[in-house]
């Protein structure tokens, strides 16, 4: 499906001359940078941990489990997100001098999503004082209520969207909660628990712990690498404070400091450490650490995260390059066995799909049916959730929306109007996640489908691509493309530069069958370039003359035997007639 491209706005008159080289400065102002100081992202500059509602509170409970030497359990979630909080978690508290310190991270194909009565069963065997949960909780009231029922004390450090119902935990740390002022409404489960990390630190420092106890203050930005990992890796929003902690764990890592688990996981990667870069951390690490969650256990990758030794590092990082790979060739034929779905309902219905897409087959694989989710939400442009089997009469979905449907407001809407069809639910704006019976998938598509019309109806949405403009052939050298490579960090919310324009094709081959490598010049025959279109339409993959082509594209410095170039990948490309 062709967007229309749309290009962003550059308000100059608003903004004070930020003394950077064209475009770079233009690309900044068009995300809404107005001073030169929002460029400055140095730790000092990040919000208090004294502003967020529940740090110190639970700083003191997390303070006097150390002194009792209570048993501290971290129950986190199988994602990225969560195996880096939970890393994170147990590294700083064991730095601290907590000598009694676990973690447990349940399989969700066992026991779900979150702090349930099942999972607090299976805690109560480690005899835990005191749980606390990293990116996951807020709606965990049945099983925070089982903990607290067995005189286990509760600490929910936690990111999502509350219910109506907050759980009875004995402290809340969420940036989202009801009355929390924090600046940063966008922290990853990994940030939360730092800013916890954080208020524990400045507790024990006021009680003299490390002066009584003879520990040297632990440096918590050695875990800065931890949560751009995690950051970046669970697509949350990098406004100023998130792009701060990215921007300091980009900056350890180039500089050689990274722990031996994310070290080991760049490795396995093939990406250089001096060069690395935010979309290095969403679309090579995370992927490789959620692989673990997503079709084993993610134990695998808080082990790997986890490990002091480099060569147990590297070892643990191959099984999880391995579980990738499987991972993909899932993916892909999950995707096609969707894709399928969704022509098969167009053909049925003789029109496009356009207010949502609800897809179940019984072969799709519950740890993917999110990455599935936004694929066809990138192809067809609709909010779309995807189901799979998760026990004998009940679906686990996922979903993810396209801007404009807060697809969390959907469910809630639609929990409302439709008393008991949805068991669980809970998620953000662009995703979220649900169980339901299986006899009410019918009548959840139709409620879905229902919703989400009414909603764009009044909204709106528009199917576009945002870019940055035109890229003048002036600008066109390596250092231009670096620092624009290097600039950011780029992310959700604060996206990475994306140009357009009309370009001639000197030349293009096909490879691998579904990806299109061709060689452009400028209009002006100033510079010829490489370009690379992945997973293309095989209309335009297969046509025997290309003279002239329209791309969205990003740029990146590509190096070949030490010989670095610039190389353009198309994000959409049409022909021109």
């Amino acid at each position: 499906m062709i967007r229309n491209i749309r290009r962003r706005v550059i308000p100059s008159s608003l903004v004070e001359n930020l003394g950077l080289r064209a475009p770079l400065e233009n690309i900044y102002v068009a995300r809404g940078v107005k001073n030169s100081a929002e460029l400055d992202l140095g730790l000092e500059d990040l919000a208090p941990p004294s502003t967020l509602m529940g740090a110190k509170e639970a700083a003191c409970e997390l303070a006097d489990a150390i002194a009792g030497n209570f048993k501290i359990l971290i129950v986190g979630d199988f994602d990225a997100d969560g195996a880096t909080g939970t890393a994170l978690a147990i590294q700083a508290l064991k730095s601290f001098g907590a000598a009694n310190v676990d973690y447990i991270v349940p399989n969700r194909f066992d026991f779900g999503y979150g702090l349930t009565p099942e999972i607090v069963d299976l805690a109560r065997k480690k005899n835990p004082k005191l749980i606390v949960t990293v990116d996951n909780g807020i709606s965990s009231v049945d099983g925070v209520t089982s903990a607290r029922n067995n005189n286990i004390n509760v600490i929910i450090t936690d990111h999502h969207l509350p219910g109506l119902v907050l759980p009875p935990a004995n402290v809340i740390v969420n940036p989202n909660q009801l009355g929390c002022n924090f600046i940063s409404k966008n922290l990853a489960g990994v940030g939360v628990i730092f800013y916890v990390m954080l208020a524990l630190r400045a507790e024990l420092r006021e009680r003299q712990w490390f002066i009584t106890k003879n520990i040297k203050e632990p440096n918590l930005a050695v875990f800065l690498d931890l949560v751009a990992l995690g950051t970046i890796a669970d697509v949350v929003s990098l406004d100023y404070n998130n792009r701060i902690l990215v921007e300091g764990g980009l900056r350890r890592i180039r500089q050689g400091k990274a722990s031996p688990g994310v070290a080991s996981l760049i490795n396995i990667s093939c990406r250089d450490f001096e060069e690395i870069v935010s979309s290095d951390l969403g679309f090579a690490l995370g992927p490789r650490l959620n692989a673990a969650g997503r079709l084993d256990d993610m134990s695998l990758g808080i082990e790997c995260l986890l490990s002091s030794d480099s060569s147990h590092a590297k070892t643990l990082a191959i099984q999880l390059d391995k579980l990738n790979r499987e991972r993909r060739n899932l993916q892909e034929e999950m995707t096609a066995v969707a894709e399928e779905a969704v022509r098969k309902i167009e053909i049925e219905s003789k029109e496009q799909v356009t207010s949502g897409i609800v897809i179940y087959d019984c072969s799709l694989h519950e740890g993917i049916i999110g990455i599935v989710a936004g694929r066809i939400k990138e192809k067809f442009h609709q909010p779309t959730f995807v189901f799979a089997d998760s026990g004998t009469n009940s679906l686990k979905g996922s979903g993810r929306s396209i801007a404009g449907v807060h697809i969390r407001d959907v469910l809630e809407l639609m929990a409302s109007r439709n008393d008991g069809l949805i068991t669980k639910f809970g998620g953000h704006a662009m995703a979220a996640g649900l169980t339901l019976y299986k006899k009410d998938l019918g009548k959840f598509r139709e409620s879905f489908q229902m919703t989400v019309e009414e909603l764009t109806k009044t909204s709106g949405t528009e199917n576009y691509i945002e870019s940055d403009g035109e890229f003048n052939p002036d600008w066109f050298d390596l250092s231009n493309v670096r620092s624009i490579q290097m600039g950011g960090p780029w992310g959700q919310g604060f996206p990475a530069p994306v140009f357009d324009g009309c370009f001639k094709v000197l030349s293009s081959r096909v490879i691998g069958d579904r990806h299109l490598k061709l060689n452009l010049v400028f209009s002006d025959c100033s510079h010829s370039f490489d370009a690379i279109a992945f997973n293309i339409d095989r209309n335009i993959l297969y046509s025997d003359t290309i003279e002239e082509v329209e791309i969205v594209y990003r740029l990146e410095i590509n190096s070949y035997r030490r010989r670095e170039s610039i190389q353009a990948v198309i994000e959409q490309i049409s022909i021109v007639d």
